[in-house]
Formats: structure tokens, sequence, C-alpha cells
């Protein structure tokens, strides 16, 4: 099959979306978010995020099917987010599909959607050369990956060992009084700001850490530096530089990406990084990768900002490859998996 049409179901925490993909080409692309449902949270709410996930399943596969002018049974496969996530997010997204699959007759891929954000660039770069290395980071994640074939061999070279990367930015923005999700807000005003204002760490880059961690990350230290730096300032009756602190935050994090990613591809002989998930909407991380890349003679491939967050064309990609591929279905009862791990690609 050179040209499998692919369904592919996200659900793993606030977007429910679905999209079709045939061979390598985004034919629709579907997203409906619950995100201003916890904004006054301050945080996603599993619950709310799966009752959402409830009442748009139906909308949005259809009329991901519509935009594509396709009936169900005119899709070769469908692929759906597995893990890792919120697990009543997960559950109803593969029940969907599960239903879907059995009702329509079609084999169904339970795919990890971390790898997913690194299969969706190839519907804008075109297939990955060999010796792939990819950055992820999101809200909940940041890992570097060695991806040896992006449907059967994915190998973890570092990972986060406290705080994400999206994580720690979302802290500091609830400190400075920004609304969740705080990400675009510090990156708008670090535009603005002195990226060497402050004195930010950079975590497990230096000494004896840095050396038995070259390509893990740590950014725990980088939030709560902030954070403390944050209250003595007020606490002196100064006011708070918001530019400057989130230019300095931007700078350390973009930094350490950066370097650490660069550095993997040159342990690995890879002169491509390929770079996912919703952090790597930085703008402040677009630009640091690009500048150390071109010193060191890497490629980045950084995918348009819709294909960023979590949307079903990551999905649908990557269950493209799978049927490509070879690979086997899941079998019909497979488990979510709200801790996938990295070098897990399908259930």
């Amino acid at each position: 099959m050179s040209e499998p049409v692919v369904l592919g179901i996200e659900s793993t925490c606030d977007e429910t979306a679905a999209a079709v993909v045939r061979g390598a080409s985004l034919v629709s692309n579907v997203v409906a978010s619950s995100m201003e449902e916890h904004a006054r949270y301050g945080g996603v709410i599993p619950e709310i995020a799966s009752r959402a996930h409830a009442e748009s399943f139906v909308p949005v596969v259809s009329r991901a099917l519509a935009d594509a002018d396709l009936d169900l049974d005119q899709v070769d496969a469908i692929a759906v987010s597995a893990g890792p996530g919120l697990a009543g997010c997960l559950a109803v997204g593969v029940s969907g599909a599960k239903a879907l699959a059995w009702a329509a007759g079609k084999p169904l891929y339970g795919i990890n959607h971390v790898i997913g954000h690194i299969a969706v660039t190839q519907l804008q770069f075109g297939p990955f050369p060999d010796e792939t290395l990819a950055l992820i980071v999101s809200g909940g994640h940041t890992s570097l990956l060695h991806v040896k074939d992006v449907a059967r061999h994915v190998d973890v070279v570092g990972t986060t060992l406290d705080d994400a990367a999206g994580e720690c930015f979302d802290k500091i923005a609830r400190l400075l009084g920004f609304p969740y999700p705080g990400g675009p807000h510090i990156d708008r005003h670090a535009r603005q700001g002195d990226p060497h204002a402050i004195r930010v760490p950079q975590g497990l880059t230096q000494g004896r850490a840095g050396l038995e961690h070259p390509y893990d990350f740590s950014f725990s230290g980088v939030k709560t530096a902030v954070a403390r730096w944050i209250e003595e300032q007020e606490a002196a009756g100064r006011p708070v530089p918001v530019d400057d602190v989130c230019a300095s935050l931007a700078e350390s994090v973009a930094t350490v990406l950066s370097r650490k990613a660069i550095a993997a591809c040159e342990r690995f002989g890879s002169d491509t990084l390929i770079v996912g998930g919703g952090f790597s909407a930085n703008s402040q991380l677009r630009a640091k990768l690009a500048q150390v890349g071109g010193q060191k003679g890497v490629r980045v491939r950084i995918p348009e900002l819709k294909l960023c967050t979590d949307n079903g064309a990551m999905v649908a990609m990557l269950g493209s490859n799978l049927v490509q591929a070879g690979v086997r279905p899941s079998q019909p009862d497979f488990a979510i998996d709200s801790a996938m791990p990295m070098d897990k690609i399908v259930m």
C-alpha cells in the first residue's frame, strides 16, 4: 500500500483533534480545544477535559472526514493516541477509535503521541534523513530521541529529571500574574526585555552534573531561582521588571535546550534535528536553535505553529508510517498507557 489513507485521533490533554493523511500529505485537520474552560483554574482539570472530549469526539471526527470528502469505509486505517497523557482523556479517544474501527472493520493503531510530534514534521519537510535526532518540548515532556526508524526504532538519548520546559514557564507565568496557559505571554514579553538582565541558572550544564547528564534536562532549579528573585523584589518593594524576567528566563531555557540538542546531534553524527511539541512554538527557542544549528552545520526542522501543539495530523502521519512499514495493528483490547515510555511507538 503506497499511499494509505489514515484517520488520526488525538485526545491526550485539552485538544480533541482528528485529521486525515494520505501517504505523507495532509488532507484535513480539525481541532477543538477546551483550553478556555481550564483557564479559570490555572491549569488543565482532567475531569473537565474528559467531558469536553466526550462532547467533541463525534463532531470533530465527522468534520475531519467531511473536509477530506471521505466516508469511514474509504479509510485504510485508524490511529489514536494511546499515551502518554491524562488517563481519562486518553480513555475517551481510544474508546471512540475502537468503536469506529470495530464498526468499519478497519485496522487500529494505538500510538505514542510524543512520537507523533516527530512524525508530523514529514508533512512539511519530507522523509527523515538517516541518523535523525529529535527534541520534544511540551508542557509535560522534554526529551532528546535518536530516530533510527520512526515506525520501528526510537531510542531515548536524554530526558528531563524534574520539571519540563513548559512546566517551568507555566509556573513562572503564574507568579507574574499571567493567565493560563502562560507560555505565550512569557514569549511575548520576552521579545521586549533584556535577556541578560537577570542571572538565571542553566540546569545540568556545569561541573559533575553536566558531565554525568550531558543530554538530560533539569528546569526545577531554574523555576526556583526565578521565583525567589521575583519574591525578593516584591519583598523589598521594588517593581518587578516583567519583560526582563521573561527574557532572561527564555534565554536560559532556550540556550540549554539548543546546546544539548545540537551536542547530541554531533555525538550521533546527525546533521538534522527534528523539533516537536507545543513549546517548540516559543520564538526564543526557535531563534536559538536556528543560531546554534547554523554554527554547527545542523539543519533544524521545526514545524509550522499549527502542527506544534497537539493535533490529529501527527497521529495520522505516524499511523501512515506504521502502515507503510508493515507494522501489525494493535490488538483490539489494547490498553491506554498514561505513562507510555518514549521508546515505545505503538501498543
